[in-house]
């Protein structure tokens, strides 16, 4: 587990290394769990004392509400205070079963050591002692020590692929840790929920949903985008505004994108704002404009605003991230766009689009539409 998501999201280190430190910081994530105390028992006691704190303001006041809150307080606080106790309680049994079963282990390595040493030696009647006796003691006790007691475990001691999806999460802000059962049901629904957002663009919401699917289930080329849109039509119809429903949709969050505004990358020499400028020149260090919002957060919607008002060598820049799904800035690092959702919007044809009168075929409009765009774009651009 640790491999595969470390090859596939990590991108600026290398194997076994990245899988390496994953692995540890899992480990060592789950150590200190099982000294500290559970978030849930945490949660409860720190009710308990906002309530006590609240039960003593209480008491001295004398109106007939305050009595009467004061009352279901004071049953509420009971209740907490024995739910903490039970709790408390099963947290603490884990850890001393948890610290007898690496006391065993320990005695059983210890065991296993002398039964070496002593057969090296020839001393049999001490191996036969420790091969028939003592470690086949050891390995009950320690059998009956990791034995599940059935019910949910408040202390874990082995590192699990959720747990390495965790820090994966944490370390790239790739919700990889996400795709459980009810996002699975999340993803079937997609064009449902998009469309509470976005009205009458059914065959963009359509699109766009089955791109994220196949993203997600792993069917799509893993060297390139989730998924790469260009969206048609005039000012108004919800092209950014299928955007944003995305954005919010896959990361629970509108702002999980960024947002190139294309009007302001005229200039042949604006590709430099892109990418970064090239070593020498003004602005060096400040890396791209693209390239940076990509690299410190590689899981989001990119947005090509008004793509055709940009200049042409701004396409050859794009066609790489399109095609390979990667773009080396100015300073020679490489930024992974293969967890990005590549959008660009542009209002070409839409004169055509606003002329369409009732009862008018759409085909005809639509290939009309299309002629306008090929002309303004290159064959492999538009793919």
């Amino acid at each position: 587990s640790a491999a595969t998501l470390s090859n596939r999201y990590i991108t600026d280190r290398f194997l076994p290394d990245k899988a390496i430190d994953l692995v540890d910081e899992a480990a060592s994530r789950l150590r200190m769990q099982v000294d500290s105390k559970p978030e849930e028992l945490d949660e409860i006691d720190r009710r308990i004392m906002q309530l006590k704190i609240e039960r003593e303001a209480l008491k001295l006041e004398k109106d007939e509400a305050s009595k009467d809150r004061l009352a279901r307080l004071e049953k509420e606080l009971t209740d907490l205070e024995e739910e903490s106790s039970e709790l408390t309680a099963k947290w603490q049994a884990e850890k001393q079963k948890l610290g007898l079963a690496a006391d065993l282990k320990k005695q059983l390595d210890e065991a296993r050591n002398e039964l070496a040493i002593a057969q090296r030696k020839g001393e049999f009647q001490k191996a036969g002692e420790l091969a028939y006796g003592r470690i086949p003691e050891l390995e009950k006790k320690l059998a009956e020590a990791e034995a599940v007691d059935g019910q949910g475990s408040m202390v874990e001691e082995t590192v699990t692929p959720s747990h390495v999806a965790h820090i994966v999460s944490r370390w790239t802000g790739i919700p990889v840790d996400k795709m459980l059962e009810g996002e699975r049901d999340k993803l079937l629904r997609m064009e449902d929920e998009l469309a509470k957002r976005v009205v009458g663009q059914g065959e963009a919401v359509q699109a766009v949903s089955k791109a994220v699917r196949r993203a997600r289930a792993g069917l799509q080329d893993p060297n390139r985008p989730i998924g790469s849109f260009m969206f048609l039509g005039p000012t108004g119809v919800g092209k950014t505004e299928l955007t944003k429903a995305l954005a919010n949709f896959l990361f629970d969050d509108e702002t999980a994108m960024v947002r190139i505004d294309m009007s302001e990358f005229m200039e042949k020499h604006s590709v430099a704002r892109l990418i970064g400028a090239p070593p020498g020149y003004v602005g060096y260090e400040e890396g791209g404009a693209l390239t940076e919002a990509v690299r410190r957060r590689p899981y989001q919607v990119v947005l090509f605003d008004e793509i055709e008002k940009a200049h042409p060598d701004v396409f050859n820049v794009l066609l790489q991230v399109l095609d390979d799904g990667r773009l080396t800035d100015g300073q020679g690092r490489t930024v992974d766009f293969r967890n990005t959702l590549i959008i660009m919007t542009s209002n070409l044809g839409a004169d055509y689009l606003v002329s369409l009168g009732e009862g008018e075929d759409v085909d005809k409009v639509r290939d009309e539409v299309m002629a306008v765009v090929k002309a303004s774009f290159r064959p492999e651009f538009l793919n």
